[in-house]
């Protein structure tokens, strides 16, 4: 945390200034920037949930496939905003 406190007759573009470099030198802002867009690995059984839901749907997309009830060459005409 940087604190700045106002010098007698100090203007304001000198006390900006003055905080500026302050913020520079402490590297909260080169800290902050590289962790802007990080983001946390999901956990084991959110991954495992997934991996099983995509097994799901394509055992079950095959079958219906196979069982002549969808077209292969429709697949993603059916897609929201598209």
């Amino acid at each position: 945390m940087v604190n700045v406190k106002r010098r007698k007759g100090e203007s304001f573009e000198g006390i900006y200034r003055r905080f500026s470099r302050r913020v520079q030198q402490s590297g909260n802002m080169l800290q902050t920037r590289k962790i802007r867009f990080r983001e946390d690995k999901p956990n084991k059984a959110k991954m495992k949930k997934s991996a099983l839901r995509r097994i799901i749907t394509g055992a079950k997309r095959q079958y219906l496939i196979r069982i002549g009830q969808l077209d292969e060459t429709t697949r993603g005409t059916n897609r929201r905003g598209r």
